[in-house]
């Protein structure tokens, strides 16, 4: 079983930045991809950004050029770095990790951006 750690969330002006981090632990695979999803109240979850193992990044279109994904694959932890945040970017953030086909999940960690 995969546990997924967040931290890094919080309350920030609108132009300014945060910093998400993600540590995964319990698992002797190797992870395929880990990623960022969000949800906003009242919204589904969204995609925000990927890594793979290989360190190919993706992005959502609403994020693209303010958000970057970064991953230290020795000690199993992804980054999202978060520019130019806009109170459209407040929501529930996830980690996620992607091991021999199943998703795994963290708790979530909050992220406000006031206008």
């Amino acid at each position: 079983q995969v546990q997924l750690v967040e931290s890094g969330g919080g309350l920030v002006q609108a132009g300014g930045s945060l910093r998400l981090s993600c540590a995964a632990s319990g698992t002797k695979f190797d992870i395929n991809a880990m990623g960022w999803y969000r949800q906003a109240p009242g919204k589904q979850r969204d995609w925000v950004a990927t890594i793979t193992n290989s360190r190919s990044t993706y992005y959502g279109d609403s994020v693209k050029g303010r958000f970057t994904i970064s991953r230290d694959m020795t000690n199993n932890t992804v980054f999202l770095q978060m520019n130019s945040l806009k109170p459209e970017d407040t929501a529930v953030y996830y980690c996620n990790a992607y091991v021999r086909s199943t998703n795994y999940w963290g708790q979530g960690t909050q992220v406000t951006v006031s206008s």
